[in-house]
């Protein structure tokens, strides 16, 4: 069997495992960049011609080892190439398909996680103040939506599967049903929040709570949105992510609290948290006296 031809049934079984597309899509560019320095350097691409040391390789060569703009890859990056060669090559094995896991040996990099790329309160400033100033239906759905973003910390995806139903302006809580993991959860609004949403939708009662043309907006449309409003405000180097960052800094900031942090994020492991745990240096600076 080619390589090809297993990776269409690794998808399969991915699916049926419940594994969400951004996962299944990720998986499928890293084993097809195997496959294409396969036949790059003209070796055989059946799945029993692959060894421990054909995997090796390939880790050691710049298909892996550079990225598509022909910089070093980040070590996070390779390291989720990594994996996902890891679970490839270990269902070939389970699944009977071949005799051992070509993929054994092979070691995620020792590597600390990468800072949250959370707004700084000036930044956070800049960003609402200028999109405080943006006109028209267009222009109040994207300050509804950052506002939403920056004071309940919700994912871009979960923001904008939201309809209107899920808004629960007597609670001050918002159903959301696309959640990481497909965990519906409930996310609290805080009462500001909660006017705002009241103004925004107005006389609707059902339907999509962003829309763009009669239509739920896009995450890809929405992601082209917000850069343009972070440009606008001179903040280089974030996403819509990084909205949700500066919520959980916040949070923990003021409580001190990971697992207060790891509530209101909805993260189903408190290990998800722990990244926006840091020491302030007054309280530090207190404790060990001047």
């Amino acid at each position: 069997m080619q390589l090809q031809d297993a990776l269409g049934q690794f998808q399969v079984q991915l699916s049926a495992d419940g594994r969400s597309e951004h996962t299944r899509n990720q998986y499928q560019r890293h084993v097809a960049a195997l496959i294409a320095w396969l036949k790059t350097v003209g070796r055989p691409t059946d799945i029993a011609s692959i060894t421990p040391n054909t995997v090796a390789e390939f880790f050691g060569s710049d298909a892996a080892r550079l990225s598509a703009r022909g910089g070093t890859k980040k070590a996070t990056s390779a390291n989720a190439q990594r994996t996902s060669l890891r679970c490839f090559f270990r269902w070939l094995h389970e699944s009977g398909l071949v005799a051992t896991n070509a993929a054994r040996l092979l070691k995620r990099a020792r590597c600390a996680p990468p800072p949250p790329k959370a707004l700084h309160p000036d930044e956070q400033e800049r960003l609402l103040a200028v999109v405080a100033t943006a006109p028209g239906p267009a222009g109040e759905r994207d300050r509804m939506l950052i506002q939403l973003l920056l004071g309940c910390g919700l994912r871009l995806g979960s923001a904008l599967g939201l309809d209107v139903g899920d808004v629960d302006l007597v609670h001050n809580e918002l159903q959301v049903r696309k959640a990481k993991g497909d965990r519906p959860c409930t996310v609290m609004t805080p009462n500001t929040i909660s006017k705002r949403l009241r103004a925004f939708i107005g006389d609707r009662v059902d339907g999509p709570l962003f829309l763009a043309n009669g239509h739920r907006v896009s995450t890809r449309h929405a992601q082209r949105r917000l850069a343009a409003w972070l440009k606008a405000a001179g903040v280089g180097g974030k996403s819509a992510h990084s909205l949700r960052h500066s919520y959980a800094m916040r949070i923990y900031d003021e409580t001190q609290d990971l697992l207060v942090t790891q509530a209101a994020l909805g993260h189903s492991s408190v290990t998800s948290t722990v990244c926006y745990a840091k020491v302030d240096r007054k309280r530090l600076r207190a404790v060990v006296g001047e």
